[in-house]
């Protein structure tokens, strides 16, 4: 890749966390990669971060221990200064309703588990024209 990607990782499941990390490793992508476990750990991260510390990408579970995905989703797209990220949803949930309200809400894409080394990455390449 010829270019650094700022990345908030939301994900409980550790072997999801250590599949989206290799990914991103073997792409070149985990410079600027931070992990939250939950939602409120993410939310927190978020909040202290200014300007220049805020990502371009989050990649969200729907399914957090604490605070849901999507309620999650909504919080950073009613956010003005996190409207403008980049969310992809990464989920076991293929059901209709859960796809339509994450691309109702802004999520930039919606990739259903167990997610490809490719797939993930030709969503990253569209939204960042790599």
């Amino acid at each position: 890749m010829d270019r650094e990607i700022k990345i908030i990782l939301v994900e409980d499941n550790a072997e999801d966390i250590a599949f989206t990390r290799r990914v991103l490793k073997h792409n070149e992508l985990t410079g600027n990669l931070i992990v939250a476990t939950n939602g409120k750990e993410a939310l927190e991260a978020l909040q202290s971060m200014n300007g220049s510390d805020l990502p371009e990408l989050i990649l969200l579970d729907i399914n957090l221990p604490d605070i849901s995905g999507i309620d999650l989703l909504t919080l950073i797209k009613n956010d003005q200064r996190l409207k403008d990220v980049h969310v992809v949803i990464l989920t076991g949930s293929n059901e209709d309703q859960d796809i339509q309200k994450s691309y109702d809400l802004g999520a930039s894409s919606y990739l259903v588990k167990p997610i490809s080394n490719d797939a993930l990455m030709l969503v990253i390449e569209k939204l960042f024209d790599l």
